[in-house]
């Protein structure tokens, strides 16, 4: 398959949009499976989860390659759940262009402007598809102004719904100036209505006053009142859409079979090839300002990009891989960068949802399973030994809600943690620790369905039974001021003594994580236990020093220290600094953060004074309300986690079931004083009582 005849796409949106149902036509009109599997009846071949089927939604992102019109079309279906944020995310980092769906009554919701916002970040080009259109409620117009209003996607219709609700007859490609209805499985075309001919007309002259803006012949044409050919608009259209000039927005309803050849003939017309993306840029492993470019070609050496991993029963763990240039074959020896080690490829999958088939070698713009990946994980870049490079990461958000859990059987307990560890190899947003203290193990996650799913599969996929506590927020440390700190460390206990000696620097560092800085002048510390000083900071990061939560944002300066030739050892450098940086934490005024969420309500006019009360007893901050549609608002509000437990039940009873939210994490911040002293309080006591 030549390279400008493929297309990696990701299909994206807010929950319920009907991505899945989109996918599911898909696979059928390409031939690809026979029959149409649905969402609502559980038979969904991208939904292929158990816990998928139960609920309805997707959780784990699936990919699957069918063919269009000569085109071969690899696709990945993401979660629509904010809870599953992260499989978008990795989505997105590979593939070449994306299908933003809509649904025509609701239009561009939370979960839409979090994609949205991904697909920036990664520069996706995308269109949209405005599905649902046979639904009441349905509003396209509507729905291309809030894309314009709150995501600022340049959103140009070049289709016109005919009719819509019980409705919705067909569609019109005002580029083509063609009107489609569909019979059954068939798109057959149709003379344009009467009542639309001038309603194209106008759609056409706004769709070539847009693309003038970016085509000069186009400009020109329209400057002069001139007709403009259909294939010269199409090619103003592809170029536009790739350098994310220009939203093109179609129309359908997925569910009835209406405009899918449609969205597939976009696809293939608007959407970037491998070719089309151009070479990737890597970061050289001994010189970081030094880059490398990887064309998509065969030629070049091989790079990519693992993106997901998925522990199969049948064959093992599936590490899924976007190749990005260069050529890969089973039994092939690679570099691992990130971990700065080589790995053997056993064998090579290209994969269809749950089934896969089993291929010798793959190219450029391939998304494959590779068998046998020992140490390769999310976000790992796979290289040549002799072409050492590093391709950008994948933003993983933090964990913000954590669960005690054990096993139900005592003797089940190395099952839990075989268990588990799979589970965090697979989603790189799920966290497992285990609490020497209590002796207790603690997973945490991105919201309280996330750690729903995660139980329920240990259940089901692994056949541990477990008893998980109540759900509790993941609060983190920090400092406020800057201070230095001086610590001696020296034992003498009969033959070899300890001794170290540090004196550091302990400054804020908002926003960037922990920082290590070394400025040791004459030798005083010997190079080789500059190491231990950095572990031994590390070890306590993770136990914290308030109330046993993680330490983040700390800046620490190695500024001096001193060593005896005997006594001094990599284990007391490591326990002075420990000491060091304890003593200086406490000086530097500690506060403990809350995770913060970003709320959005939709909410019927009548309940929104009780909506906004609420959340302002909730020590919620209401940063915006606007008009959702006739009748309805948004309400959106940055709200405590530890706040919003139980918000699901109480928005139901305020509202008589009308009212909806969704919640994302949005960044840490301090915790009010009175609040900070009842956690330590708090965990202060239950360690009392566990001793």
């Amino acid at each position: 398959m030549p390279l400008n005849k493929l297309r990696n796409i990701g299909i994206a949106a807010h929950i319920d949009a009907g991505k899945t149902t989109v996918t599911e036509r898909i696979l059928f009109f390409t031939g690809t499976n026979r029959k149409m599997g649905e969402v609502h009846d559980g038979q969904a071949t991208m939904d292929f989860m158990k816990q998928e089927q139960e609920r309805g939604i997707t959780i784990a992102s699936a990919a699957i390659t069918c063919a269009w019109k000569g085109h071969q079309i690899n696709l990945i279906d993401t979660p629509g759940h904010v809870d599953f944020t992260v499989e978008v995310e990795r989505s997105l980092r590979v593939i070449d262009g994306m299908v933003a769906v809509f649904c025509a009554v609701g239009g561009v919701e939370p979960q839409s402007e979090t994609v949205w916002n991904q697909a920036d970040r990664y520069r996706v080009p995308r269109f949209a598809f405005i599905n649902k259109m046979d639904r009441t409620g349905a509003d396209f117009q509507a729905v291309v102004i809030q894309m314009n209003k709150y995501l600022d996607a340049n959103a140009v219709p070049f289709q016109i719904p005919m009719g819509s609700e019980e409705n919705f007859e067909g569609i019109i490609d005002i580029i083509e100036r063609k009107a489609y209805i569909f019979h059954e499985m068939e798109q057959l075309e149709a003379e344009i209505p009467s009542g639309y001919k001038q309603k194209t007309e106008d759609a056409r002259a706004w769709a070539v006053e847009k693309l003038a803006e970016f085509n000069d012949e186009i400009m020109s044409l329209f400057m002069e009142d001139k007709e403009v050919p259909a294939g010269l608009m199409k090619q103003a259209l592809r170029a536009a859409t790739l350098k994310l000039l220009i939203t093109p927005v179609f129309c359908g309803a997925a569910y009835k079979n209406k405009g899918v050849q449609m969205l597939l003939d976009a696809v293939v017309d608007y959407l970037p090839s491998p070719v089309d993306v151009g070479a990737v840029t890597g970061t050289d492993l001994i010189d970081p300002e030094k880059t490398h470019t990887c064309y998509p070609s065969p030629k070049d050496p091989f790079s990519a990009l693992a993106f997901k991993l998925i522990h199969d029963p049948f064959v093992g763990q599936q590490t899924f891989t976007r190749i990005f240039s260069g050529t890969l074959k089973s039994g092939m020896q690679v570099y691992n960068s990130t971990k700065g080690k080589h790995e053997r490829v056993g064998r090579l999958f290209r994969i269809h949802a749950k089934d896969r088939e089993e291929i010798s070698e793959a190219g450029p713009g391939d998304i494959v399973a590779l068998i046998g990946m020992k140490v390769t994980k999310t976000g790992d870049t796979l290289c040549e030994d002799s072409h050492r490079l590093m391709l950008e990461n994948i933003h993983i958000p933090p964990s913000v809600i954590e669960l005690k859990i054990n096993p139900v059987k005592r003797a089940d307990q190395s099952k839990l943690g075989d268990a588990l560890h799979k589970l965090a190899m697979e989603d790189p947003s799920f966290n497992v620790r285990f609490d020497d203290e209590t002796e207790e193990t603690v997973i945490a996650g991105m919201g309280e369905l996330h750690l729903e799913i995660i139980v329920d599969r240990l259940k089901h996929e692994f056949k541990v039974d477990a008893e998980v506590g109540e759900p509790s927020v993941a609060f983190r440390e920090t400092i406020t001021i800057e201070v230095e700190s001086n610590y001696k460390h020296s034992k003498q206990t009969g033959g070899k003594g300890q001794f170290a000696q540090t004196l550091m620097r302990i400054e804020p560092n908002e926003g960037k994580g922990y920082e290590f800085i070394e400025k040791i002048k004459g030798g005083n510390i010997p190079t080789e236990y500059i190491p231990s000083v950095n572990k031994g900071i590390l070890k306590t990061l993770d136990r914290g020093i308030l109330a046993g939560y993680p330490i983040v944002d700390v800046k620490v300066v190695l500024l001096d220290g001193s060593f005896h030739p005997v006594d001094s050892s990599d284990m007391a450098f490591q326990t002075c600094a420990s000491i060091c940086f304890k003593q200086g934490f406490n000086k530097a005024e500690p506060v403990l953060l809350e995770p913060m969420m970003k709320v959005e309500v939709n909410t019927p006019d009548e309940y929104i004074g009780d909506v906004v009360g609420n959340l302002n007893r909730r020590r919620g901050k209401i940063e915006a309300m606007r008009r959702y549609r006739k009748g309805s608002q948004k309400v959106n509000a940055f709200v405590p986690l530890m706040e919003m437990f139980g918000y699901a039940t109480q928005l139901r009873n305020i509202s008589s079931g009308r009212a909806n939210y969704s919640m994302e994490f949005y960044k840490y911040t301090p915790l009010p004083k009175t609040l900070q002293d009842e956690v330590i309080k708090k965990v202060e006591e239950k360690k009392r009582l566990e001793k």
